[in-house]
């Protein structure tokens, strides 16, 4: 790993609701760095087996995809902030944030051999870059062991409610708290005791709880840490 321990890159990890995709945007763009955010390209890939129709017990056509998957990250969207996803030379950056594909990312990612997949084309994408920020579950403890920062963002579970519903609800989603409180405590769960690639801690990763705490104050302390 001494490849991305030499390279300046910093690994952010955290549950659903920490507000990591926002803060490593956000810590991309004062770095001047490239921002990869490795939950979308799962969910790229689970929208290319709905399209095919493959069942998601199809483990084996599934591995396949996943192993020749033609996906590209581009800067975020000025309008929306969200990281554009080009999925066979098709924006799907709008698509892959649809209900229909958040509830089933589960099914994609607890499966080893794709994570493999996936981790080598997470690799792939930061080797020869000047600077990343990668966010995800499992960068700190996984995919970039050897990242010189590394931090784990997380919140109380009702305040990642608060903000999961309030973000849903921004995206025209009339959704309840109830239901939202349900899904977060089964994305927790499949993290956590996912086999390969849960959820954790990385033993040298900072711990920020950004519960009390502004967007603006996180980035503020990440980035004290990474240039102090």
């Amino acid at each position: 790993m001494k490849l991305f321990r030499d390279a300046s890159v910093v690994a952010i990890d955290g549950p659903a609701g920490s507000g990591k995709s926002t803060i490593s945007r956000l810590i991309a763009e004062r770095l001047g760095f490239v921002y990869i955010d490795t939950g979308a390209m799962y969910r790229a890939l689970t929208l290319k087996v709905m399209r095919k129709n493959i069942e998601f017990g199809e483990e084996d056509k599934i591995i396949e995809l996943s192993a020749g998957l033609d996906l590209k990250l581009l800067p975020p969207d000025e309008g929306t902030g969200l990281i554009r996803v080009i999925l066979d030379g098709e924006d799907v950056s709008e698509e892959i944030r649809k209900m229909e594909v958040t509830v089933n990312v589960k099914h994609i990612a607890g499966i080893a051999p794709v994570r493999k997949n996936m981790v080598a084309l997470q690799r792939q994408m930061v080797a020869g870059m000047n600077g990343a920020v990668m966010e995800g579950r499992d960068i700190g403890t996984v995919v970039l062991p050897g990242a010189r920062y590394k931090f784990y963002v997380d919140a109380s579970y009702d305040e990642r409610v608060r903000r999961r519903q309030a973000e849903l609800r921004a995206k025209g989603h009339p959704v309840t708290r109830s239901e939202v409180a349900d899904d977060l405590k089964q994305r927790d769960h499949t993290d956590r005791t996912r086999k390969t690639g849960p959820l954790k801690k990385a033993g040298d990763a900072v711990f920020l709880d950004t519960t009390e705490l502004s967007i603006e104050e996180v980035v503020a302390e990440i980035m004290r840490y990474i240039k102090g």
